[in-house]
């Protein structure tokens, strides 16, 4: 189980047994992170402590001469029964108790370090990853229909599912509890409902307390033994953390992760930022050489998120391992817009007509009803507790094989804040503009990617805003939302490039053209194989037509493509017959290799 997690040279591995206790337990960890240094013992009070991820709200426990970062979470544990509901950070963690004959298995209140399980009579497997649990019980290789449907709708799975049909996930703010091996109590540890019900403040008093949240926690977050960098865009949420922390100018490096036909408005606007804050700044392109190892890319992308992600996050894969050699820590900006101004990051689309069939299909119809549903809440606790732990968990996890990810935005003190909105707040006006305003009035006058902000005159901001908002839309026209009849009419002038005129200046990835020329062979021989083509939830000649205009060009399926090649990676590396025999010469060369 633990080789099955072991993705890179530079994790480090670890075991602990207590057969009294029933308990088994392996680990690996990115070395010099904080979680770096399992088990913790006190072997006074005979606790074992194994945690995985990092913990914010207390690092001024911490001692001198500890053997790890996480060291002072020991005494946390053996001064409070309870004290996971007091930890702030993204986290999974056992105890074990030698005295009381208790192991607890606890987690995150939001579930974003995820933990997989699976309840049999002979055994509780938990981990990580699924697969870790497949290379122990590999008859679960079963795939579930609502989470694979689920999964094409929406590219996540909900509800603490998997896409294997006898493996879930264990639910956000868990304290679950054996004695003897066997799951006793299942509590819960916290409810969002403590949030919600906070009354609200008015605009001002909502100012300050998610400004005093930001100066009092963002220290943490750049502290530890690993080099922090930071991922920059053009948007607004990461430059709020640079505005609210100031780094000693030359401390922190930043980079942005740019395209191959020029310069998209997040390096541009990234480079001004970093000049303003005297932070170096360097340009992670993602072109030539990503796409020329674009199946190991795909492949690995899609074993490691085990149905997390579309295939066209391959890319994320891609610069997390060069961000790796500039920072092994990163600081992100990620859920910012969401907590702070409610964005939807998604919602279910069904696939293209005729592609999918069968129960598969029912299942991706059901997944409406499933989303609608959980929509039904709070709109902070569906960012945060729903969006964030299922669509933005498969992200997330793909980053962390490379690098120890840390967002403020979902900093505890900081959500709790923003559930204290005022009532009347306008939907228009965003309180980040603020935020910078106040940390940064330089960064403030640097306008967005999208035009917003920046010290233009009202003319001249409305003129930029209708200016990079025109080009963002011919600009996703020209790629995902090319319409088919214009896909047609492209084809003629292909020779010509026309499309480059738009390409490039917002996005970096540009896969209906990759998938049309330079990917086009690797998109023929996956989806044209007869083992995909075979597949009894697929409609092959739709399959084969869809594949056959998009590569000549005079139709667009890109997101069916990526559709179609996440699903036919899933069940090679998880469901076929093969997949087991493959997957165990995977591990035993991974094993050699390390």
């Amino acid at each position: 189980m633990v080789q099955a997690l072991r993705h890179e040279s530079f994790y480090r591995v670890g075991t602990w047994i207590d057969e009294s206790l029933g308990v088994y337990v392996g680990w690996t960890v990115i070395e010099d992170s904080f979680a770096d240094g399992m088990p913790l013992r006190d072997s006074q009070r005979d606790l074992t402590l194994i945690f995985s991820g990092e913990e914010y709200g207390h690092r001024s426990a911490a001692e001198k001469g500890d053997q790890s970062q996480a060291a002072f979470l020991l005494r946390l544990a053996a001064s409070d029964q309870n004290f996971a509901s007091r930890l702030n950070g993204l986290f999974h963690g056992l105890l074990a108790d030698s005295i009381e004959q208790t192991v607890t298995l606890f987690n995150d209140r939001y579930g974003m370090h995820r933990l997989c399980y699976h309840e049999s009579k002979e055994a509780f497997y938990f981990a990580a990853e699924a697969k870790a649990i497949l290379a122990a019980r590999p008859d679960l290789r079963v795939p579930s229909p609502q989470g694979l449907g689920e999964f094409l709708a929406c590219s996540c799975v909900l509800e603490n599912r998997t896409i294997f049909r006898d493996i879930a996930v264990i639910p956000a703010a868990s304290r679950w509890i054996f004695r003897n091996g066997e799951l006793k109590q299942r509590e819960t540890y916290f409810d969002p409902k403590e949030w919600e019900e906070q009354a609200s403040v008015d605009a001002e008093s909502y100012y300050q307390g998610l400004r005093a949240s930001l100066e009092k926690e963002l220290p943490s977050y750049f502290d530890g033994p690993q080099q922090t960098g930071v991922a920059l865009t053009g948007g607004m949420d990461t430059r709020v953390i640079l505005a609210q922390y100031r780094a000693a100018a030359g401390s922190l490096p930043t980079y942005t992760f740019g395209g191959m036909f020029r310069d998209c408005r997040d390096v541009q606007i990234a480079r001004k930022v970093a000049e303003v804050c005297n932070q170096t700044h360097q340009v992670i392109t993602v072109g030539d050489e990503f796409l020329k190892r674009f199946p190991h890319y795909a492949e690995r992308t899609v074993y490691l998120t085990e149905g997390g992600v579309d295939v066209y996050r391959a890319s994320d894969l891609y610069v997390s391992e060069k961000a790796r050699h500039i920072a092994p820590a990163k600081v992100v900006g990620t859920y910012g817009s969401e907590i702070v101004r409610h964005a939807v990051m998604f919602k279910p689309m069904l696939p293209a007509d005729g592609l999918f069939r069968g129960e598969l299909i029912s299942s991706v119809r059901q997944a409406y009803e499933t989303y609608a549903e959980i929509r039904r809440c709070h709109p902070v606790t569906f960012a945060a507790f729903r969006q964030s732990p299922w669509y933005h968990h498969g992200v997330l996890a793909l980053e962390q094989t490379q690098l120890t990810v840390r967002s403020p935005f979902l900093d505890n003190d900081f959500v709790a804040a923003v559930y204290r909105a005022p009532a009347t707040m306008s939907p228009n006006e965003d309180v980040r503009l603020r935020l910078i305003a106040d940390g940064s009035a330089a960064l403030r006058r640097i306008p967005s990617d999208r035009g917003v902000g920046g010290t233009l005159g009202p003319m001249s901001s409305a003129l930029a805003r209708a200016y990079f908002e025109f080009t963002f839309k011919a600009e996703y026209a020209c790629d995902y939302g090319m319409p088919q009849l214009a896909a047609r009419m492209n084809s003629w002038v292909a020779p010509l490039h026309l499309e480059r005129i738009f390409l490039g200046r917002h996005k970096f990835l540009h896969y209906r053209v990759w998938y049309r020329d330079k990917l086009a062979k690797y998109v023929q021989e996956i989806l044209l194989d007869p083992r995909t083509l075979s597949r009894p939830f697929l409609d092959s000649k739709n399959v084969e037509a869809m594949v056959t205009g998009h590569v000549r060009g005079n139709r667009n399926s890109t997101t069916a493509i990526h559709k179609l090649l996440t699903t036919e990676l899933l069940f090679r590396q998880f469901f076929d017959a093969q997949s087991i025999e493959s997957s165990d010469a995977e591990l035993n060369a991974t094993a050699q290799a390390l």
